[in-house]
């Protein structure tokens, strides 16, 4: 009985532990995942997440620019998922890196920096948001050498799942007057696997939207994984097969007549992944009546022997 017991111990205990940690990087998922329960911003720097080869340019004293330096760019998640770290490391051997926070009551981005080459004991930080193209744009309060009150501005854009362009530059209060003085283009690893495996999974989204159409639960359940959950809008997570092929199945009468899936970015993390993106539809109702919706979406794939299925699936729509 005594050791009964502290098995379930053990068990009980390993779960705590394992939920702590599920998101964290591993060995089979070097960056770490997005934890679901992080604000929605935490995918601001999805597609930034991994490694990138990049070329970093300095102004010089002289106001000309300096020879590039290569360095590499690499983004993971960290506290289970629930903020983003960087660090660059270059040739020269100046490394540096930085921790980001999304705060929901200041809707902003908080950046933390520190460096090889400077140590402090008060970190530095940046702090703003993701504009609606796509750039995201931070600030840091800092005068001119002539003493004119500015910011210190830092842009992520061109940002794809190819690489991102990176800019530092002075502003002034009201952004009148720009001083660049510090460039950085990336470009990201990727490998043949990489691309085989995004393959995979565009089919595998596929396959759900004519499974889906086709009302045929069985082969929509193929692309999940056994232990997957779903977390429809408006509702509590949903976990267990059986649950979920329920949530699935159409009202009497009910028919799907169109479903598609639109990924922004897919994103492998070893024997992870996931992507994000807008799915549409229309659906027909019992009483002949065409609904057409819209939406967004965030999954986290899981490589099962060599296909890739759905293990956490977040949707919600859109309205206009």
């Amino acid at each position: 009985m005594v050791k009964y017991s502290f098995s379930l111990i053990f068990m009980f205990f390993s779960i705590i532990v394992f939920g702590q940690y599920e998101y964290e990087p591993t060995s089979q998922n070097p960056y770490g995942l997005p934890n679901p329960k992080a604000p929605p911003e935490i995918l601001d720097f999805a597609p930034l997440i991994g490694s990138c080869n990049c070329e970093s340019v300095s102004r010089k004293a002289d106001k000309s620019w300096s020879e590039p330096v290569t360095m590499k760019w690499r983004f993971k998640y960290i506290m289970n998922g629930m903020a983003v770290q960087d660090e660059t490391l270059k040739e020269d051997g100046k490394h540096a890196g930085s921790i980001r926070q999304y705060i929901q009551d200041s809707t902003r981005w908080y950046v933390h920096y520190y460096s090889s080459g400077s140590p402090s004991t008060i970190l530095p930080a940046w702090n703003g948001k993701k504009n609606k193209d796509g750039r995201i744009i931070l600030y840091r309060e800092q005068s001119a050498p002539n003493g004119m009150d500015g910011y210190y501005k830092i842009t992520f854009y061109d940002i794809s799942e190819n690489g991102f362009n990176w800019l530092g530059e002075w502003v002034n209060k009201d952004e009148t007057l720009s001083y660049p003085t510090w460039k950085i283009t990336c470009k990201r690893e990727f490998s043949m696997q990489s691309a085989e495996d995004k393959g995979k999974i565009k089919e595998a989204a596929r396959q759900f939207s004519k499974a889906y159409i086709n009302a045929d639960y069985d082969n929509l359940m193929e692309v999940y994984a056994s232990d997957a959950k779903i977390f429809p809008n408006n509702s509590s997570i949903i976990e267990g097969m059986n649950a979920i092929r329920q949530r699935w199945i159409l009202a009497e009468g009910s028919k799907i007549i169109h479903h598609e899936i639109l990924p922004e970015e897919i994103n492998i993390l070893g024997n992870y992944a996931y992507d994000y993106g807008y799915y549409n539809g229309s659906t027909q109702t019992a009483n002949g009546n065409k609904v057409d919706w819209k939406g967004k979406y965030v999954v986290v794939w899981k490589k099962v022997n060599e296909d890739w299925k759905m293990y956490l699936d977040i949707w919600n729509q859109v309205v206009e």
